[in-house]
């Protein structure tokens, strides 16, 4: 039985873009939460600009700060913010 290549590569491609979007999940909040803590951390102008991505209602910070007191500021700002389970803190410090 000779099956042409292009069929296999097309059923790769569809198992392949199934799998990766079960990887990108987010819970019915996580937009919510993003969002406040990105306001929240936007009131804190010393911080420059710090990237925040939420899933599963863990925050993800990433960006670049001065120091690590400012790199703690703004763990304990996303902490603050409703229904955060967890922070990944990854902003690092420039100096």
């Amino acid at each position: 039985m000779n099956t042409p290549k292009s069929l296999y590569a097309m059923t790769g491609a569809l198992v392949l873009v199934g799998v990766l979007s079960g990887c990108a999940t987010y819970g019915p909040g996580d937009a919510k939460i993003t969002a406040n803590v990105q306001t929240q951390l936007d009131q804190h102008p010393e911080l420059g600009p710090i990237a925040v991505r939420t899933q599963d209602n863990v925050v993800y910070l990433n960006g670049m700060v001065s120091t690590g007191l400012q790199r703690n500021i703004a763990e304990s700002v996303a902490y603050q913010a409703q229904d955060v389970v967890k922070v990944q803190n990854l902003v690092s410090v420039t100096k």
